[in-house]
């Protein structure tokens, strides 16, 4: 049986990500992967997120396999390791403090939804109240307590239960430019007419990448801030995606000098791609009861070993600045490639395409894997092409997968019955 077939025997159909991208890959290294033909493929999706630093980092496996081959403890549930105090002492060091930020980290285990679970509960225990409010194109996760909170019909859908305790309202720029959606919650929040109670938390996507690639502005950041600390009500930032150095800073929040109340991490925390979910939480509203909540998996210390590898990455701010270069390159190259025909949105090295008909990211997305280069599509009609490459990628790989998506996009315009791209210059 070839190993396509073996998987459209055995496996559940809710699998996805291979229906576009149907390789059966075998192996990978940087910004690379190999399938088991041998073709090669530069990768601008990066596991979703999962893969800030790449496939198999050197420095970061090294320190993986020497951990392995001492014996090292691999799972502890919530039990005292050296690889867990060694990890929290380098976070706290290179991250927290050079911020200013005051945090207790709790591992929540082994994903992301694990973690917005644990801040929505945390919420609720600590204010009494019981709504959480969430933003239109939000994600936050597919367990009940996420779920209720991501603004997709189609993945609540899944559900097969009602959704409750959440409102969802207009993020930043959802009815466009003219209309304050700051000031509209804020009205609704201070009307007793309104029939809005006082909610236990906010929990907001500072870019929502998942929803289209939605950028909230500091300004409104900033508002939606001072709306939760003069109400009483905590402001929990989910930085699953968007954290790690993905939008340039390590927080994606830091640019509006926001200190949430709660903060969520995955993704790219493990810097290898294993898995691990964090939620920091300031001091004073750490409330929990002892095993109130728990996981089995909350204690991976491979992914201890690799995070706290990864965070060698932010010992000074040489990184941050190559990764919003980088960013500034690629916004750069494609404003070049695509002119007027493709709204560019995002910051750093989140970076996506829009364009006026929602059928062409999809285009985009197939015709490059064809060529070579894997990059997803997202928003809620799949109308936004993502490229999130790694942020260690070399500017010869970059221009490579740009050159690539360049030669992609003249072959959808030409199939469309448009006019073609100018082709790219190689740096």
């Amino acid at each position: 049986m070839r190993l396509n077939e073996i998987f459209e025997t055995h496996e559940s159909a809710v699998r996805a990500y291979c229906r576009d991208f149907s390789a059966v890959f075998v192996k990978a290294q940087g910004t690379r992967l190999w399938d088991e033909r041998g073709h090669e493929y530069l990768d601008f999706f990066s596991g979703a997120g999962a893969l800030n630093y790449g496939h198999n980092p050197g420095t970061i496996k090294r320190r993986l396999l020497e951990y392995v081959a001492a014996d090292g403890i691999t799972h502890s549930l919530d039990l005292y390791t050296e690889a867990k105090a060694r990890f929290l002492e380098a976070l706290d060091q290179i991250i927290l403090k050079p911020r200013n930020l005051r945090y207790v980290v709790q591992f929540t285990g082994p994903t992301g939804t694990n973690s917005v679970e644990a801040a929505l509960k945390l919420a609720r225990k600590i204010t009494g109240r019981t709504t959480i409010i969430a933003f239109t194109n939000s994600f936050h996760g597919m367990s009940l307590g996420s779920l209720s909170v991501t603004a997709s019909a189609f993945k609540r859908a899944a559900a097969g239960i009602p959704l409750i305790e959440a409102l969802h309202m207009p993020f930043d720029g959802y009815f466009g430019d003219t209309v304050d959606t700051a000031a509209y919650i804020e009205k609704l929040l201070d009307d007793p007419g309104s029939g809005i109670a006082l909610p236990a938390a906010f929990i907001v996507e500072t870019i929502q990448a998942e929803g289209g690639i939605n950028v909230a502005s500091i300004q409104w950041l900033q508002r939606l801030r001072r709306i939760a600390s003069e109400r009483g009500v905590l402001l929990i930032v989910d930085d699953i995606q968007t954290g790690c150095g993905r939008t340039g800073p390590f927080f994606s929040f830091e640019e509006a000098a926001l200190y949430p109340d709660m903060v969520c991490l995955s993704k790219s925390i493990s810097g290898y791609g294993l898995p691990l979910a964090l939620l920091l939480i300031r001091p004073e509203l750490d409330k929990w009861s002892p095993g109130e909540h728990n996981g089995t998996f909350r204690g991976n210390n491979l992914a201890f070993v690799t995070a706290t590898a990864a965070l060698n990455f932010w010992i000074d701010q040489r990184f941050e600045h190559e990764i919003m270069r980088k960013g500034h390159l690629m916004r750069a190259e494609l404003a070049r490639i695509c002119g007027n025909s493709a709204e560019i949105k995002g910051r750093g090295m989140l970076v996506g395409l829009a364009w006026a008909d929602r059928q062409t990211a999809k285009a985009v997305s197939l015709g490059a894997f064809d060529k070579g280069l894997i990059a997803e599509t997202c928003g809620q009609y799949q109308h936004v092409l993502k490229l999130i490459p790694p942020l260690t990628i070399t500017d010869e790989d970059l221009m490579a997968g740009l050159n690539i998506l360049a030669d992609t996009i003249k072959d959808v315009r030409q199939a469309n019955g448009k006019s073609p791209v100018p082709a790219m210059s190689v740096a």
